[in-house]
């Protein structure tokens, strides 16, 4: 019965993902607000969840392993969260993380056409919210949860 119902709650955190990432998506393409770098790494936990939730739940095996590598996932994406979320309040200055580029070496030329064209979005800068909350907060409280619940599942199959 406890396993049923982990399988019932992994189901509800591979669709609370799938639905994370196409909310993230439809922001920054259709609504055109362009992900900062560390927007773009807070979708991570989301992707490790889809692919190893999905895992579990076609070939039932390492169920607890792999739980415990999504709640990893959720602790990394609440850790990065608050990061950015301390960033936007100003507690944290933006690292080289927020300014990172294509990594490519570059001679002056190419450096000066790069900053024209540049339309870098600034982790410090809140391009969008909902209900007067960044998307860095929302993602950290989600994380704490899905951390939470994650725990759950994880003492379940003990």
């Amino acid at each position: 019965m406890i396993l049923k119902n982990n399988k019932y709650i992994l189901v509800g955190i591979l669709s609370f993902s799938i639905s994370s990432l196409l909310i993230a998506y439809y922001i920054e393409y259709a609504l055109g607000h362009k992900p900062c770098n560390l927007c773009l790494i807070e979708r991570i936990p989301y992707f490790i969840s889809f692919i190893l939730t999905s895992f579990v739940l076609l070939l039932n095996r390492l169920e607890k392993i792999i739980s415990i590598i999504i709640l990893l996932s959720f602790i990394f994406g609440t850790i990065v969260s608050f990061y950015h979320f301390g960033i936007e309040q100003g507690f944290f200055n933006e690292s080289l993380v927020c300014n990172l580029g294509n990594g490519e070496a570059l001679d002056k030329e190419q450096l000066l056409k790069q900053l024209e064209q540049s339309t870098v979005t600034s982790c410090k800068d809140v391009t969008f919210r909902f209900l007067g909350f960044s998307l860095a907060t929302i993602n950290m409280i989600i994380s704490i949860i899905l951390s939470g619940i994650m725990i759950k599942v994880i003492k379940n199959y003990d």
